[in-house]
């Protein structure tokens, strides 16, 4: 009763309820069993989950997060730097937090990006995060992309940044990621067979207006009402 949010692992549920307390239920082992932190989830404005953990953002911009603690579900290591949180993206198993002053803290399963020290220092001025099944891409506020996690599923950019430039928009496979750039064309990368190369189709991908994506392909719509796959 009086839910006003509800949110998933792959086998457990959490509900935000109107009072801001926290109900949870399913497979304990994947978030369904919040009563080790239930005193701690009050005022609670958002919940985000990966596939076996949630992470919750309370009022005062701090997370809780309960669930499998190798993906997530145990923020205790990053929890001092877990203040002033506004927007929680998720992997499968790690979770990435955009914090009020632009910065990135992420946690979880280090294949699936719950680790970003190696690009911390870029992480600057981030406005928005996308997320493939292991990694992580973040849109900074000039228009660049910074990437992190699995390189075979997108955490991985080099070869494809110097084109990243003016990014509008990011679209994501379960192992790819499709940038829309400023002037409609599209650069993307990752697991080619999941979307990451699209240079069959580069000559048509002009003037795109929006991506949409499976697990492992992306379909977008041109200015002209057209779609290109």
């Amino acid at each position: 009763r009086n839910v006003r949010h509800i949110q998933a692992t792959y086998t457990a549920f959490a509900v935000i309820l109107n009072n801001g307390s926290v109900k949870a239920w399913g497979n304990e082992v994947t978030g369904g069993d919040c009563s080790e932190v239930q005193d701690q989830l009050s005022n609670v404005h958002q919940i985000q989950a990966n596939g076996f953990a949630f992470a919750a953002i309370l009022a005062d911009g701090s997370v809780v997060a309960w669930g499998n603690s190798i993906f997530g579900g145990d923020c205790s290591e990053v929890q001092d730097q877990l203040m002033n949180v506004q927007q929680i993206q998720a992997t499968e198993g790690a979770f990435a937090a955009i914090l009020t002053d632009e910065s990135v803290v992420a946690w979880g399963d280090l294949g699936d990006g719950g680790d970003c020290s190696a690009v911390q220092d870029q992480l600057r001025n981030v406005r928005h995060i996308q997320a493939t099944y292991t990694a992580f891409a973040a849109i900074l506020a000039d228009g660049s992309v910074v990437a992190w996690g699995d390189p075979d599923c997108g955490g991985d950019c080099l070869a494809v940044q110097d084109q990243l430039r003016n990014v509008q928009q990011i679209q994501a496979t379960g192992c790819a990621f499709a940038a829309i750039l400023a002037d409609g064309s599209v650069v993307a990368w990752g697991l080619p067979d999941s979307g990451g190369d699209c240079s069959a189709v580069q000559d048509q991908l002009k003037n795109v207006q929006q991506i949409q994506a499976t697990a492992w392909a992306f379909a977008a719509i041109l200015a002209n009402g057209s779609v290109v796959t």
